[in-house]
């Protein structure tokens, strides 16, 4: 099910409704069978392989909070992580892999699986990880009911595609559960429509330009052409995943959890750190956390630095997909950080803005691209001396111009927290507006699905 199809929200509807009718100690359990119904509608043979992973790092929390420290306790540390990255291997880079140990060969041909991706296993590996690590750091307390740990790995708003929740707050709000304030209520419906609206109302507008200009890169020559072609892609999955994101936040809320803001207004950062402040938070504090600083950080001198953001930042990129393309975004990536520290490059409006926006339209290029080929067939026509043509309709300017004035409002006036504190007359009033974007612009005749599905 697709978060903004009406099966989904009959689903969402009769959840809430069961939810809340249940006695409080049921409540869990009855979201815990919500939540593997819902991944059993995308393909129920991996609800096994969901299961296995589960038990498997509850396992190995209990094991970690009862073994003292020693060679024994880092084993099975290394255990559990090992079968997570096994798993999450073998579905995900199995071919990938098999393809350039061929070449490395020499070899003509490569052994290659008919390997279909469980839904959401980068996402939900990432999360079990991060959980056994934080007990045998000793920053989080072992789960002791086996159907808790279940519900923090499957829960379904954020199961699919993030964002990626801390244990310690997913249980917090647990096992010490409040009904949602009124407040909370009213955030909730106004995340889940706008989530909704970016989705149908921007994303897939832009998805229609994206996509026609990357099915025939050779056919639309020309520097306009291209850079409306990758703009498009860069608004459109912005508008896709934070709508996603901002959906499962709200949906969280209704149901009395909290979950981490995952974007903050990523395309007004002025340097490209502090778009990674702002892009998918909930993956960049991870990757942070668990992979930069036990790396060493920037504790090592300047070239250690460099080195440890480089590491974190291919592996970040081949975290999103098996492809030289995904690799060689995150070396892009790595190095733009590197050479900003190198640099003493700091923010300052407005042209670090736009330069920093510029340079990532240029890392969307391998994102979206097919293949290292169309690539460079993309940026030779970014930097051609051909002009080409604008790919956007009028319309489709003024839903890129809606969503800067929103984006700079929200930046400077923080009108959209002053919504949150305002009674429920402005919050209905932002639904209806919100709708009436979604009746004019949203793409009502067929759901495509979100980016951030296939990761």
């Amino acid at each position: 099910m697709l978060f903004h199809t009406p099966q989904f929200f009959l689903f969402l509807i009769a959840t809430l409704a069961l939810f809340y009718v249940s006695p409080k100690r049921l409540g869990k359990y009855v979201l815990l069978a919500a939540s593997y119904f819902f991944y059993a509608t995308w393909n129920y043979k991996f609800l096994a392989l969901l299961i296995a992973l589960t038990a498997i790092d509850y396992t190995a929390g209990l094991w970690l909070e009862r073994i003292p420290p020693g060679r024994r306790r880092k084993l099975v540390l290394i255990l559990s992580l090992a079968a997570n990255l096994s798993f999450l291997g073998f579905f995900k880079y199995f071919n990938f892999l098999a393809a350039n140990l061929a070449l490395i060969a020499g070899r003509s041909g490569a052994l290659r699986l008919d390997v279909i991706l469980p839904l959401g296993i980068s996402f939900h590996t990432f999360q079990s990880m991060s959980y056994v690590i934080d007990v045998y750091r000793g920053e989080q307390q072992a789960v002791r009911n086996p159907l808790d740990y279940a519900l923090f790995i499957c829960f379904f708003p954020q199961l699919v595609a993030g964002p990626i929740v801390r244990a310690r707050d997913f249980f917090r709000d647990l096992w010490k559960w409040q009904r949602p304030s009124s407040g909370d209520v009213l955030h909730g419906l106004l995340l889940l429509v706008l989530g909704l609206t970016k989705k149908m109302a921007f994303a897939d507008q832009f998805a229609a330009v994206a996509n026609g200009y990357f099915a025939n890169v050779t056919g639309n020559p020309g520097m306009l052409t291209a850079w409306s072609g990758v703009i498009a892609f860069g608004l459109q999955i912005y508008f896709d995943f934070s709508g996603y994101t901002d959906m499962a936040i709200g949906m969280a809320k209704l149901l009395g959890f909290h979950f981490p803001i995952n974007f903050r207004r990523p395309y007004l950062a002025g340097t490209v750190t502090e778009f990674w402040r702002r892009w998918h938070i909930s993956l960049s504090t991870w990757l942070r956390d668990y992979l930069y600083i036990p790396l060493g950080g920037n504790r090592g001198g300047r070239w250690l630095t460099y080195r440890n953001l480089m590491i974190t930042m291919l592996l970040g990129g081949l975290w999103h997909g098996a492809s030289w393309n995904f690799v060689v975004w995150g070396g892009y990536q790595g190095a733009l950080l590197s050479a900003e520290r190198a640099l003493g490059i700091r923010r300052g409006y407005p042209f670090t803005v736009v330069t920093t926006f510029a340079l990532q339209m240029i890392g969307w290029v391998f994102f979206r691209s097919a293949d290292m080929g169309q690539s460079m067939a993309v940026l030779r026509q970014m930097f051609a001396p051909q002009l080409g043509h604008n790919l956007f309709t009028p319309w489709q300017i003024g839903l890129a111009l809606i969503a800067l004035a929103a984006a700079v409002g929200e930046e400077y006036l923080e009108w959209f927290e002053r919504i949150a504190r305002r009674p429920a007359l402005a919050f209905a009033s932002a639904i209806c507006g919100m709708l009436f974007l979604i009746e004019i612009f949203g793409v009502l005749d067929q759901a495509i699905p979100f980016i951030y599905f296939q990761f």
